[in-house]
C-alpha cells in the first residue's frame, strides 16, 4: 500500500473514532439531563401528593397555586399554608417517595414560626433505612409561614449510577482509541522497519552481485586456459569456484525477485496445466543431484489446473528440495493428489527431520530459519517456503504445514476446482 494511501486512511480512522467518542460523550451528557429532568418531574409529583394528603382531615382548600418551588438543583421548597405535624410529614415523604421510586437519601426541615427558624431537620438513609437527627441548615425564606424544605445530598451521584451503561460504553470507546493509536503507530513502526529491511536488501544484492559477476567472468575465463586444463586439481578448484558462484548468484536472484514481489504482485500467466508432467520433470532433475532420493506419487488420475506454469515447478522444486536439505538419511517423499469437496489436495510428505509444534507456524515466513544444527549445516535464506506461500497466495490457494505422527512433515496445497 503508498504511503499516501495509508496516511489517508490512517487520518479518516482516527477522526472517525475520536468523532464517535465525542458523540458518545455528548449523548452522555444529553441523558444525564433527561435523568435530571425525569427525577425532578417525580420529585415534584411526589411532593404534590404530599401536600395532598397533609390536607386530608382538615377543613383548609388546597393552595390554588403551585405550593412546590424548586430552589436549586437538589433543593424544594414546598408552601403548605396549613400546620402540620413533623411525625405525619416523614411517613408521607417515605411513602411517596418509594411509590415514585426514588430512592436516594433525603434530608428535610420544617420552619418553625414561633423561633422563625428551620427546625426539625432530618436525615433519611434510603438504603439503610434509618433516619437521623442532625442540626440541617436550610435558609429561611421571606413570607413563608406553614412550609417545609427538602434537598437531596447525593442527587448526582445518584443520577450518574443509574447512567452506568452510558459510562461504560464511553470508557469501551476511549480504550478502542487507544489500542487504535497504538496499532497504527505499531503499523507505522513496522512499515518503516520492512522499507529499511527492503532498502538494505536491494542495495546488498547490487552490490553483491558487481563483484561476483567479475569472479565467474574470470573464473569462466581460467577454467578454459591450457594449463588449468592439465592440471586436474586446479580444474577442479575452477569448477568449484564457477559452481559456488552460481549457486550465490541464484540466492541473489531469488532474494532481488522476492524484494520486487513485495513492491508489487508477480505477474502469472495462467493456464490449464497437468500437474503430474510438472512432478515428473522436476524430480528428474532432483535425482541427478541426490541418486538416492525416492519419491511416490500416489493420483488416480492426471488433474490439471489453472496455475502459471513456471512458478507451479518452482513451488514443486522448493518443497521437494527442503525435503531434501532437511533430512538426516535417504530421503523419502510421497506425494499424494485428492480430489474432496471440489478441492485438489496436494500432500508432500518427508521424512525428515521434522519441525516442532511451536515453529511449524512460522516456517512460511520471510527469512525464517528452523533453530537447530541442520538449519547451520545446510545453505539458504529462509526464502524458500515465503517464496512459495506467496505464490499459493496469488492463485488463491491454501498452504499449510502438519507434522507426521512418526517422522517428518506433511505439506499440504489445496486447490479450489
Amino acid at each position: 500500500m503508498k504511503t499516501k494511501n495509508l496516511n489517508i486512511i490512517i487520518v479518516l480512522g482516527l477522526v472517525a473514532t475520536i468523532g464517535i467518542l465525542i458523540a458518545q460523550l455528548l449523548w452522555t451528557k444529553e441523558a444525564f439531563n433527561l435523568e435530571e429532568k425525569k427525577f425532578s418531574q417525580k420529585v415534584h409529583i411526589a411532593l404534590l401528593e404530599v401536600v395532598k394528603k397533609l390536607y386530608q382531615g382538615t377543613t383548609s382548600e388546597l393552595p390554588s397555586h403551585n405550593p412546590v418551588n424548586k430552589m436549586a438543583t437538589d433543593y424544594y421548597v414546598i408552601n403548605v399554608e396549613n400546620d402540620f405535624q413533623p411525625d405525619i410529614l416523614e411517613f408521607y415523604l417515605k411513602e411517596e417517595f418509594a411509590k415514585s421510586n426514588i430512592n436516594t437519601d433525603f434530608e428535610f426541615a420544617m420552619y418553625n414560626c414561633q423561633s422563625d427558624e428551620m427546625v426539625y431537620g432530618k436525615y433519611v438513609d434510603i438504603l439503610d433505612n434509618k433516619t437521623s437527627k442532625n442540626n440541617i441548615d436550610f435558609p429561611k425564606h421571606e413570607n413563608l409561614v406553614y412550609y417545609f424544605a427538602i434537598r437531596f445530598p447525593n442527587e448526582t451521584s445518584y443520577l450518574l449510577s443509574s447512567l452506568r451503561f452510558w459510562f461504560i460504553l464511553s470508557f469501551a470507546l476511549i480504550i478502542i482509541l487507544l489500542v487504535y493509536v497504538y496499532s497504527i503507530y505499531t503499523i507505522i513502526q513496522q512499515k518503516k522497519y520492512s522499507e529499511l529491511q527492503r532498502d538494505f536488501i536491494n542495495n546488498m544484492t547490487h552490490e553483491f552481485k558487481t563483484p561476483l559477476s567479475s569472479i565467474l567472468l574470470a573464473s569462466s575465463f581460467l577454467n578454459k586456459q591450457e594449463v588449468i586444463k592439465k592440471d586436474d586439481k586446479l580444474e577442479k578448484y575452477t569448477e568449484i569456484i564457477i559452481n559456488q558462484s552460481k549457486k550465490l548468484n541464484s540466492h541473489i536472484e531469488q532474494i532481488l525477485n522476492i524484494a520486487k514481489s513485495d513492491n508489487a504482485p508477480m505477474q502469472m500467466d495462467k493456464k490449464e496445466i497437468f500437474i503430474l508432467p510438472i512432478i515428473k520433470d522436476v524430480i528428474e532433475n532432483m535425482r541427478l543431484k541426490h541418486e538416492s532420493l525416492e519419491v511416490t506419487i500416489n493420483a488416480d488420475k492426471d488433474f490439471s489446473i489453472d496455475a502459471d506454469a513456471f512458478h507451479f515447478t518452482n513451488i514443486i522444486y522448493n518443497l521437494l528440495d527442503n525435503s531434501i536439505k532437511y533430512c538426516d538419511g535417504n530421503p523419502k517423499i510421497n506425494i499424494t493428489i485428492t480430489e474432496e469437496n471440489k478441492k485438489l489436495r496436494l500432500d508432500f510428505s518427508d521424512n525428515g527431520i521434522g519441525v516442532s509444534n511451536k515453529n511449524i507456524n512460522f516456517i512460511f515466513d520471510k527469512f525464517y530459519r528452523i533453530p537447530g544444527i541442520k538449519s547451520n549445516e545446510t545453505n539458504g535464506f529462509g526464502l524458500g517456503l515465503y517464496y512459495v506461500k506467496k505464490i499459493c497466495t496469488q492463485h488463491k490457494w491454501k498452504i499449510f504445514a502438519t507434522n507426521n505422527k512418526e517422522k517428518g512433515i506433511t505439506i499440504t496445497i489445496e486447490i479450489p476446482k
